[in-house]
């Protein structure tokens, strides 16, 4: 079975606040009121990965990114990048769909008149070769200018 929901032991010196970090844009312009394309830059630490948004088991946490519904700014599509394969050597029968490195998420968004600045999510979970740690969720700060 894949590595899931361990905890990482008090000497990992990789913590779930910097597994995962959203590069940018710090700030878009986008027609009010109209759908437009945004392209979000994330990097996962050396060493980590995180499941796809469409991990290859039921029980693994996928990625996923949302805007909250009070931002002024609606998420209406999020497209996620394929995962690369996989195998742990503690469980080679398993073949998981992870992403490491840097990724990007294309997302289509709606922005009412005016400046937002959105405090976007992405939810995921981090494991290296032999435990997971907790689920998290960080923020990706979106100055959003709505013209």
């Amino acid at each position: 079975m894949a590595a899931q929901g361990q905890g990482f032991g008090a000497n990992r010196s990789t913590g779930t606040s910097d597994a995962v970090q959203y590069l940018f844009p710090e700030q878009v312009t986008v027609p009010a009121g109209k759908a437009s394309p945004v392209t979000l830059h994330f990097r996962i630490a050396q060493g980590l990965h995180i499941n796809s948004h469409t991990p290859s088991e039921d029980y693994l946490i996928p990625t996923v990114f949302s805007i909250p519904g009070d931002a002024g700014v609606k998420l209406q599509t999020a497209s996620y990048p394929a995962g690369s394969t996989l195998i742990l050597p503690m469980d080679p029968k398993t073949k998981l769909n992870v992403y490491t490195g840097d990724f990007i998420i294309h997302a289509r968004i709606v922005a009412a008149g005016g400046n937002h600045l959105v405090q976007a999510k992405l939810h995921y979970q981090a494991c290296n070769q032999t435990q997971c740690m907790p689920p998290t969720t960080i923020s990706a700060a979106i100055d959003v200018i709505g013209k």
